[in-house]
């Protein structure tokens, strides 16, 4: 081979070697954690890295005393994976501050990418939420937290734990009650009390809310947007709620995982073990499917 060939050869090199490095330091100042680009601009998804699978956490008994959800809900991590602190921001499209008034509850995201919003309520709770918190950063997703504002008061500090890891910190009213069954002013104050704390803890009020039970109607609907937050219910219940085993919350996902579905799940309210089993097992199944698990979006 002449001289010519191999040094052409060698700075072809150096410059695939210098490209590649110069990916590699620019993915870790944007932060890979993200299965979605970090930004609320309407960024694109990308491939994120995941660690390998293991073993559920073992899961400890909840504290004794702690506020829990009246009723069944129905229808610090590392620097490089630390997330812009959120209360009700989105990657895909950011509710306006003051959003129209809904004639019903989403149920879906929009769009026909591989995205899910994976959510949570009934928390924040000690023992459970920093468990979900783990798997979340363990697989680098992100998830939705519709929080009661009688938890939010009892463990604030939680809700620092659930911003820094990127996710949405949404509201689940204060006490958990069945709006529709509320006075306009009552229905105010459950939402308001919960908005309110929120914003004083985080800094910034939620965009996003879930009535108890799933069950909204006009004057609840109404104040929710008054209130600067848009409804969104679930597309998949996991039922695990009612603690019905691991399995059948993994194949609750299973059958209904489709293209911008929203999977309905607790961290709050009750043992949450067989939600964290079932959430540690589905996850990498789900990444291995080219699903991104995404904040809610418009």
């Amino acid at each position: 081979m002449s001289d010519n060939h191999t040094n052409t050869d060698q700075r072809n090199s150096r410059r695939w070697f210098l490209t590649g490095a110069l990916g590699a330091g620019a993915a870790a100042v944007a932060g890979t954690a993200l299965v979605l680009a970090d930004s609320s601009d309407g960024g694109g998804t990308t491939a994120a890295t995941r660690p390998a699978p293991s073993g559920p956490p073992q899961a400890a008994s909840p504290a004794a005393g702690a506020p829990r959800a009246a009723g069944r809900p129905a229808a610090h991590a590392p620097q490089g994976y630390r997330l812009r602190p959120i209360a009700g921001d989105s990657s895909m499209g950011v509710p306006a501050a003051h959003p129209q008034v809904r004639t019903h509850a989403a149920y879906t995201l929009p769009g026909n990418a591989r995205a899910v919003a994976l959510t949570f309520d009934d928390g924040p709770e000690p023992t459970w939420t920093p468990r979900v918190l783990a798997l979340l950063r363990k697989y680098q997703v992100q998830a939705t937290f519709f929080l009661i504002g009688e938890n939010v008061k009892a463990f604030p500090h939680l809700l620092h734990d659930i911003a820094d890891g990127g996710h949405v910190i949404a509201n689940h009213s204060y006490t958990h009650p069945q709006l529709t069954k509320l006075s306009r002013s009552a229905v105010r104050s459950q939402l308001g009390r919960t908005s309110d704390l929120i914003g004083k803890i985080t800094g910034a009020s939620p965009r996003w809310c879930r009535a108890p039970y799933g069950d909204w109607n006009a004057p609840s609907l109404k104040i929710c947007a008054e209130l600067g937050m848009e409804p969104l219910n679930w597309s998949i219940d996991t039922m695990d709620w009612a603690e019905p085993g691991v399995r059948k919350i993994e194949k609750a996902v299973a059958d209904g995982i489709e293209p911008g579905a929203v999977i309905l799940q607790h961290d709050g309210g009750g043992n949450r073990s067989q939600t964290v089993q079932a959430v540690s097992a589905y996850l990498p199944r789900l990444l291995d499917q080219g699903y991104a698990f995404v904040r809610p979006h418009l």
